[in-house]
């Protein structure tokens, strides 16, 4: 009897703690931490590279080239308090930049090592026919890279926080800095409790 009792007791704790959970629409905008989310990714992404494209590196290269530069991204450091997965960050980035249709995109350095080992694969599987030949890649003429920064003040169980994402876009053969962006975002964030 006392087992029984026990388990009609403890019923109410088990399903209280047990998760709810809810499909959204993957463009839904909404914080439920405060902290860095897919949405702000989303949005810097978009802002930056529009940014980019139209600074005056983008036509002064159009003029002299005669075509579209090569674009490559490489490091996004992530320097703020938070644990922010950058690779998310960074195929945003790729994402806008391809659809963009303004630049060329070569692959990053993980995809390219995966691609070749493909390649030397082909040399002694594939047929000559369809054997992709070495030494055709094509060289980025540009790199992408940034930082993202966060300033937190926080007082009881209220906080602003504030992030900074710095890009550069650096000319690969002659290491000039041909654009500097920055987007910032800031959030008041207010808790029930103290959870700092």
């Amino acid at each position: 009897m006392k087992k029984l009792l026990f388990v009609f007791l403890a019923l109410p704790l088990v399903f209280a703690c047990s998760p709810s959970v809810k499909r959204v629409e993957t463009n839904l905008v909404k914080d439920v931490s405060g902290g860095w989310n897919d949405t702000d990714a989303q949005m810097v992404a978009q802002e930056m590279i529009t940014d980019c494209l139209q600074g005056g590196w983008y036509n002064r290269y159009l003029t002299r080239k005669g075509k579209e530069p090569v674009v490559i991204v490489g490091t996004v450091t992530n320097n703020t308090m938070e644990h922010i997965n950058t690779g998310v960050f960074v195929e945003e980035i790729q994402r806008a930049l391809i659809n963009s249709a303004k630049v060329d995109f070569v692959a990053s350095s993980a995809e390219r090592g995966e691609i070749r080992t493909e390649r030397l694969e082909q040399d002694e599987f594939a047929s000559e026919e369809t054997r992709k030949a070495f030494g055709k890649e094509v060289g980025a003429d540009f790199m992408l890279s940034g930082v993202l920064n966060s300033v937190v003040d926080k007082s009881g169980s209220k906080a602003l926080v504030f992030y900074q994402v710095n890009m550069k876009l650096i000319n690969i053969e002659t290491n000039q800095i041909v654009w500097n962006g920055q987007k910032q975002i800031k959030k008041y964030v207010k808790r029930s409790k103290v959870t700092w």
